[in-house]
């Protein structure tokens, strides 16, 4: 069986300002193929790891290799093998995109035919062909620049490519010409993504790492993570009658049920109520048949709820080992989270997570 190959490996990865640890021995892989998002509220370390990982600023201790290449001893080699777009992308006003684009394309040694050639299928793949290959760049929108962005870190033909928010300050219609752009190099093309839009990170990644105080706090398929930070079934009912009512006929099924949030009456007296279930096991046909027979509750909707990255994020974040202060973060234990801690300490209690999809999606 043929061994999976690394785009990036990170083992205890540090970078320090001053005494500020930005990142702290952080340690993740990411496998040829992937397309990885990378999460983390604001000033967690996000930004910092991908610069590093770019080969554009040094780590302070700690190792990694990207594309197979140490970046401490090679750290222009690994400039060559990974396309990298910055959040604030600093594009020439006075450019046309074409004119960017081989201009970018020379400095990554392309030339004469083969760079002619690259930069048609960039345009081509970031959909700039025919709306924007002539146009200057300073007159885009800003979702065109984004695209125009995304281009250049594509056009040397990168194994792997890094991109620090790509979707922010797009619209719906933009932010899924970038989600198409994805889904046609995937496997093609490794993506470590950074993102605040975490239904876009939902639907796009197969796996996300989750960063916060400069530690990874999460890391896996929405899956595991779901498995991970919610245990148990979580379901929603849509109910009329007494909330009394409810409650005593949903325990006669199993007293273990937990009321974890009330949605407001609606104009026929219904309310949306969640419920989780501590054990792995699907009680919403028991519920179905309790309540039915209840002369007290009527029942219109039953239906399984899964979390969705939003609340696996915020309960992910919420554990974490360090408390942040403007003064600086303050410890509050020994960072290295406790393997022998139970996952239902470490979840606490849950937001309302998204509930599946109804027929009418």
């Amino acid at each position: 069986m043929a061994t999976e190959e690394l785009l990036i490996e990170v083992d205890k990865l540090t970078k320090t300002y001053g005494r500020k640890k930005a990142i702290d021995r952080i340690s993740f892989r990411v496998i040829k193929g992937e397309v990885v998002g990378f999460l983390g509220p604001n000033g967690a370390g996000k930004s910092t790891t991908m610069r590093i990982l770019c080969g554009l600023l040094p780590g302070t201790s700690g190792r990694a290799h990207v594309c197979g290449i140490p970046l401490v001893s090679h750290p222009r080699e690994v400039k060559k093998c990974v396309g990298y777009m910055p959040e604030n992308n600093p594009l020439p006003s006075d450019l046309r995109v074409d004119e960017y684009l081989r201009f970018r394309g020379q400095l990554k040694g392309l030339e004469g035919t083969g760079l002619r050639r690259r930069v048609d299928e960039v345009l081509e793949l970031c959909d700039l062909r025919r709306s924007a290959e002539q146009r200057i760049i300073g007159n885009l929108s800003k979702g065109y620049r984004q695209r125009v962005g995304i281009a250049e870190a594509l056009v040397a033909e990168p194994k792997l490519v890094i991109m620090d928010e790509p979707t922010i300050g797009l619209d719906p219609h933009q932010v899924k010409i970038i989600r198409k752009l994805i889904e046609r190099l995937r496997g093609e093309v490794t993506f470590f993504v950074s993102s605040h839009i975490l239904s876009e990170v939902e639907a796009s990644c197969d796996r996300v790492l989750i960063i916060n105080h400069g530690w990874i706090v999460a890391e896996g398929s929405l899956a595991k993570l779901r498995e991970e930070f919610s245990p148990g079934i979580l379901f929603e009912v849509c109910v009329a009658g007494d909330p009394i009512d409810v409650s005593a006929e949903i325990e006669k099924v199993d007293s273990s049920i937990e009321r974890i949030e009330d949605g407001k009456l609606d104009e026929n007296g219904f309310s949306r109520i969640l419920l989780r279930a501590e054990e792995d096991r699907d009680i919403t046909e028991q519920v179905v048949n309790r309540l039915a027979k209840s002369g007290k509750v009527r029942l219109r909707e039953i239906r399984i709820a899964e979390p969705d990255l939003e609340e696996i994020f915020m309960r992910a974040t919420q554990r974490s080992w360090e408390i942040e202060t403007p003064l600086g973060p303050i410890k509050t234990e020994h960072s290295d989270p406790d393997p022998k801690e139970s996952k239902a300490k470490r979840a606490g209690k849950p937001r309302k997570p998204k509930a599946g999809k109804r027929k009418s999606d």
